[in-house]
């Protein structure tokens, strides 16, 4: 902006050369001054989280979270998703690996739990049962091991097992069997066996056949070296890859109490593994579907029991509908009144369809937050295609799922609308590329 200003000045002309002659002469001058504005804009800055070198920057999801989102129907979501297909990925807590990385890779073990934190998961899970001479060790169930390793294969081990090697009999339509626990044998025992991808051949007639029994959807191309690992050496190993933790104690398929052991005994023997190798609390989810073990946790191990996780397995009741509050017990109020912070239910009782077939919270879902309770759900690429209706885990919408992609739908309300703080997943570089692509909040 310019302002005109005249200014009456005496000049005194004192040129070289000029005598006593030279006469004061009064100038009039017409003075332009430019004066300077200060303006404030407002600039819209992009946010940038700075992350540590091998923490959430190193996230690398693969091909997949793309393979789907390229099949999602035209809609906001889809344009989201397609804008960031290349990254930058990072860890976030939404993304949990459940017992590693189990679509590709043998489940509870150090390769498969390796890759999930490589595709950004920041918590792992552990599932807790015990070996013959009490020791803990990461399996899904206390008797799975004819499944999920090579016990079989390893004669003087098999010979231990509960139940041994039984052949089909295609005549009577029997289908092959065995039953192997880790209670059936000690903990140098266990540490001799290798993991293999979760499955087994019911129409068997040897070994060889039972133990090849990976699911169509899954592949053995992970599977030649699985290697197992104790609830010590996972904790060693998830605070190496820089993650958090959620052990899940499982319930013991051996009479209780066990050699001298009281189910509270093993609660606790789970959190002073974490105590021991110097873990805070706060890196720890500690779960369990028995609400008697994390009540355990809240009144005896006040720190760890902050954000203990209750496995809501009420769906086994008989007439339970999660649209119906009359059929839950307890209620949402009573646990939370019971010092429960947060519960995880499977990812069909938190949704249903609305009168147009979309996928909208359930009243469950629903009564979970009105009652102050945070939620984490499972699990996620745990069913294989989806193109039937999605099985157990999609029971509740059904009708609306006919596409792999629609994992991705039902993540994006479980998100938003349902309001869940994380999802485990077989395949954790799903949940990681859609966490990045919504800006959540990084693990660091």
């Amino acid at each position: 902006m310019k302002y005109k200003i005249l200014l009456s000045m005496s000049a005194l002309l004192t040129l070289s050369g000029c005598n006593d002659d030279t006469k004061i002469k009064e100038v009039t001058k017409e003075v332009v001054v430019e004066k300077p504005i200060t303006v404030i804009e407002k600039v819209e800055v992009p946010v940038i989280v700075e992350v540590a070198k091998g923490g959430a920057n190193d996230a690398q999801i693969g091909a997949r979270a793309q393979f789907l989102v390229n099949q999602l129907q035209d809609s906001a979501l889809k344009t989201k998703l397609q804008a960031c297909q290349n990254g930058p990925f990072y860890k976030t807590d939404f993304s949990i690996g459940h017992r590693g990385a189990p679509l590709q890779y043998p489940e509870h073990t150090k390769e498969s739990y390796v890759a999930a934190a490589k595709m950004g998961a920041g918590i792992l899970e552990c599932d807790v049962t015990f070996t013959k001479d009490k020791e803990l060790v990461c399996r899904h169930s206390q008797c799975d091991l004819h499944t999920t390793t090579n016990i079989l294969a390893i004669p003087e081990l098999a010979a231990k097992c509960s139940e041994p090697f039984t052949p089909a009999d295609k005549a009577s339509g029997t289908p092959a069997s065995a039953k192997c626990c880790t209670s059936d044998i000690t903990l140098a025992e266990f540490k001799q066996l290798k993991g293999k991808m979760d499955g087994a051949n019911s129409l068997a007639t040897t070994i060889d056949e039972y133990l090849a029994g990976t699911a169509n959807f899954r592949t053995d191309l992970y599977a030649s070296q699985g290697t197992l690992l104790t609830h010590k050496e996972s904790i060693e190993l998830f605070k190496a890859l820089n993650v958090k933790m959620t052990p899940e104690l499982k319930s013991a398929s051996v009479d209780m109490p066990y050699d001298g052991m009281t189910q509270q005994m093993y609660a606790q023997k789970m959190i002073d593994e974490y105590k021991a190798a110097g873990v805070d609390a706060k890196d720890v989810f500690a779960q369990s579907f028995n609400l008697e073990d994390v009540k355990y946790w809240i009144n005896n191990e006040a720190a760890f029991g902050e954000q203990a996780v209750y496995l809501d397995d009420r769906y086994d009741i008989a007439g339970f509908n999660p649209n119906n509050p009359d059929t839950w017990q307890p209620t949402m109020a009573e646990l939370s009144n019971d010092g429960v912070k947060i519960i995880a239910p499977p990812m069909w009782m938190l949704v249903t369809l609305n009168n147009d077939k979309k996928i909208v919270p359930s009243e469950y879902a629903k009564a979970a937050k009105e009652a102050g309770l945070d939620i984490i759900t499972w699990t996620l690429e745990r069913s294989g295609p989806l193109a039937t209706g999605g099985g157990w885990y999609y029971q509740s919408i059904t009708e609306a799922i006919n596409s792999d992609a629609d994992a991705l739908v039902l993540l994006d309300v479980l998100a938003k609308e349902v309001g869940v703080i994380g999802v485990f997943s077989d395949w954790p570089a799903t949940t990681t590329f859609y966490a990045s692509c919504m800006g959540m909040k990084p693990s660091i």
